[in-house]
């Protein structure tokens, strides 16, 4: 793994820190290596949830590396089979992301940030999508997953124009989780990493794979299809230790102890 990402693990949470001054501008290099990170992620067993965040106060990520751009780098370069920056298209895991925005998350670093589960915003976040000003359009998945949060009128502005959003008008629009101060960013993402884990590890992982599955379903198509047995998670759900283990905890007036099984 290069030196512009790095890694820690720390009781079942990975944390992950793009390292690029000055801008943590990710090309498809370090786009590739994100993906085997996230897929480490994935299969691995004692991990539990993932924290992506950006080095430094100023940038979360700057998004794609216009500088590779001008050298050579096409905008349809392989990213790797996950998708820009290891994640924007990586559908096929059950396993929790946290976004930790500490400023400006521009570009591919915006569409980053929107394919994780929870977004933590510094105060100093900032949201855009300029991509229309350098004559492409953000397909890594901010045309996509934008409009499933943001009104038209909102949401065709900052596609259109480049409209820098801030962080509490991200908090207002549901775009973002919680906004803290820069110096309790890191803390609140991991404080609400263990918040998650104190849920059952298959519980959040059949949540996942039903809303994945059934978000653009009707109520009562929803209910058909979770229902149908084409889920995997779900159905393992309710056959595990861990179904058992909740509500008898719960009589007992103890934690709960979960085994993912």
């Amino acid at each position: 793994m290069s030196e512009a990402l790095r890694t820690t693990v720390n009781d079942g949470v990975l944390e992950i820190v793009i390292d690029r001054p000055k801008a943590n501008a990710i090309d498809a290099v370090v786009s590739n290596e994100m993906c085997e990170i996230f897929r480490s992620f994935r299969d691995d067993p004692e991990l539990r949830v993932a924290i992506i965040t950006g080095a430094g106060e100023r940038f979360f990520s700057a998004g794609w590396d216009l500088k590779a751009a001008a050298e050579g780098e096409a905008p349809d370069a392989d990213f790797g089979p996950t998708g820009f920056a290891g994640l924007t298209e990586f559908f096929d895991f059950n396993k929790p992301v946290i976004a930790a925005v500490n400023g400006y998350a521009v570009g591919g670093g915006f569409e980053l940030a929107l394919s994780a589960d929870m977004i933590v915003a510094s105060e100093n976040a900032k949201f855009s999508l300029p991509e229309a000003a350098i004559g492409i359009v953000p397909d890594s998945g901010g045309i996509l997953r934008l409009p499933k949060i943001l009104p038209p009128a909102i949401l065709n502005e900052m596609l259109m124009t480049s409209r820098i959003m801030d962080a509490q008008e991200a908090l207002r629009w549901g775009v973002v989780n919680r906004v803290v101060s820069a110096e309790n960013l890191m803390d609140t993402a991991r404080q609400l990493a263990e918040e998650i884990k104190a849920s059952a590890p298959l519980s959040v992982s059949a949540i996942k794979e039903i809303v994945r599955a059934t978000s653009e379903m009707s109520v009562s198509d929803g209910f058909t299809h979770m229902r149908s047995g084409a889920l995997h998670t779900y159905p393992a759900l309710l056959r595990s230790e861990d179904a058992i283990e909740g509500p008898l905890a719960f009589t007992e007036k103890r934690d709960p102890v979960w085994k993912g099984q």
